[in-house]
């Protein structure tokens, strides 16, 4: 019988956020900032199909609103949680739900936005000099290095994470 034979070596880190980042918007720049100043050295590509492929991508996200619905005495009676792909479905859904009379209505209480709760979800695909691409993925309290095998490659995401103050 044929044994399995170990090829790669793929490694996983994570930093837990001492305060989760405020706001999409603040969660919105910073990986904006990945994407443009590309601070760990990625490198562009041609990809199979012989498109140009950028160093720094996002490879997929998605943002959950949260709405609880209060009665008069502040007790909460309902909630509301709505998944988007992007940040602009993010800020259309919640104002929709916070806008719905008739839901409002039917959970038998007034909408309030429970901005603490939402959650925001980003991951980065980079191409390492080398060839390997790796993960960088972002939530509101953690930040994770995922598929990469060269420690140079966490060094520098470590040394460009320890420069961001939101990130400590």
């Amino acid at each position: 019988m044929a044994d399995f034979v170990q090829t790669t070596v793929n490694k996983t880190a994570v930093r837990d956020l001492a305060v989760p980042i405020a706001s999409v918007t603040s969660f919105n720049n910073l990986i904006q900032s990945v994407i443009d100043d590309n601070p760990f050295g990625c490198v562009g590509y041609t990809g199979a199909d012989g498109q140009p492929v950028a160093a720094v991508v996002r490879n997929r996200e998605h943002y959950t609103a949260k709405v609880n619905f209060l009665d008069g005495e502040g007790k909460r009676v309902g909630t509301v949680s709505i998944q988007s792909p992007t940040i602009a479905a993010f800020e259309a859904n919640a104002a929709e739900v916070m806008g719905n009379a008739a839901l409002e209505a039917a959970m038998g209480g007034e909408a309030v936005r429970n901005a603490p709760g939402e959650t925001y979800y980003a991951q980065l695909k980079c191409h390492d000099p080398s060839g390997d691409d790796y993960y960088v993925t972002f939530t509101r309290k953690t930040v994770r290095l995922s598929s990469y095998q060269d420690d140079a490659i966490r060094n520098a995401v470590e040394a460009w994470a320890d420069t961001v103050g939101s990130l400590d």
